[in-house]
């Protein structure tokens, strides 16, 4: 057990399905500090990474603070001990590309110092446990849904939990932020219905692989074209590298999931791929506006959300009758900066916002800290 420290450092481990992401935070007088922020292209476990990190800002870190995709029957994040680390494997293989991942950086931090630092779980979906069950329930017997805990869970909401605290931040007179959507788009991509800070519908949900076409994964699939190829003789394991590794947008352009590639490339098949892509998310919005029975905001975070103005054009062109203007130019100036991007005659105010994950994660962490002595 670690005695509680006046300024607590925490380490933020983000395993996300292509990089690691690690920041470091230090709890003073004015809140929240960063101490460092850095990006690992390779999401193979590393525990000299984070030695040298922490030897370079010179700090000791009081705790660990680990992003988990999935976090199963768990509602809220967590320190991790043996219960919570079982859920957390248990639920792995529903979120194949992050928490296996995401389960070596924990061992990994585990190595770093003896005794090992307290690990924290930072989930997911902790944003969506509150989701009203019409947006949760799956049309099955429950009989069956009850047996296998099946149900929407919901994913990104560290990101998602992000967008919203920064829009409510940004419109103060909005109550708890209003009627928000918000859209995380990278490798994967998701978008969230919010009515004053309470999420009530979400793109993912049983698995990070429901919802919008993403990089390499399928999203929105007719179950029975899964049953046919299943007689057809596609297996198991055929089908769930198709739906998660092989799909999407590299499925479709036969090129690749990457946005910077598809938009230099004249290919008929990368044209489809970002055509299809923007009107998914377009729909998406528009079943989210019915959701909310209205519209106050929508708040683009992500890679592709924040950097690649064409794709937010695609995704909101024709959107004018729902009062959602674009400014061309606002739009195309807004590149991994916090910006407005609607026309000033918009009636829904539309956002550019650079995602602070690491920020969410560290008050998650701050909050368990300060709860009881870990």
């Amino acid at each position: 057990m670690v005695m509680m420290m006046e300024h607590p450092v925490f380490l933020i481990v983000n395993a996300g399905s292509s990089s690691v992401r690690l920041a470091l935070f230090q709890r003073n007088e004015k809140g929240l500090v960063y101490l460092a922020l850095e990006r690992h292209e390779q999401i193979v476990p590393d525990t000299e990474f984070l030695r040298a990190l922490l030897t370079r800002v010179k700090v000791k870190p009081t705790l660990v603070a680990h992003r988990f995709v999935h976090g199963g029957k768990l509602s809220q994040s967590a320190r991790i001990d043996h219960a919570v680390r079982a859920e957390l494997e248990r639920c792995a293989p529903l979120a194949p590309l992050h928490n296996p991942v995401a389960l070596s950086w924990l061992d990994a931090a585990l190595a770093l110092q003896t005794p090992a630092l307290p690990q924290v779980a930072v989930l997911d979906t902790s944003f969506y446990a509150e989701l009203p069950e019409r947006a949760t329930t799956y049309g099955l017997p429950q009989s069956i849904t009850r047996e296998y805990g099946l149900r929407r869970y919901g994913f990104h909401g560290i990101a998602h939990e992000a967008m919203w605290r920064a829009w409510c931040e940004l419109r103060p007179d909005l109550p708890r932020g209003g009627r928000l959507i918000s859209v995380q788009l990278g490798s994967g991509c998701s978008v969230t219905a919010t009515l004053e800070g309470q999420a009530i519908d979400t793109s993912m949900g049983y698995t990070p692989t429901e919802g919008l076409m993403m990089a390499t994964r399928s999203g929105d699939i007719d179950a029975g074209l899964i049953i046919y190829l299943q007689r057809e003789g596609i297996t198991l394991d055929a089908l769930e590298q198709m739906l998660t590794r092989t799909g999407g947008l590299a499925g479709i352009s036969g090129i690749s999931g990457d946005f910077r590639v598809l938009l230099a490339s004249d290919d008929a098949a990368a044209r489809l791929a970002v055509e299809v892509f923007c009107y998914r998310v377009r729909k998406y919005i528009g079943a989210y506006i019915a959701s909310l029975g209205g519209l106050d905001g929508i708040v683009f975070g992500g890679g592709t959300g924040e950097h690649q103005p064409r794709i937010r054009q695609g995704i909101l062109n024709g959107l004018d009758e729902l009062g959602i203007s674009l400014d061309a130019g606002r739009n195309e100036h807004a590149v991994g900066i916090a910006a407005r991007i609607s026309s000033d005659g918009s009636r829904v105010d539309v956002r550019v916002q650079p995602v602070d994950e690491a920020r969410v994660m560290a008050q998650a962490a701050l909050e368990i800290y300060n709860a009881r002595d870990i």
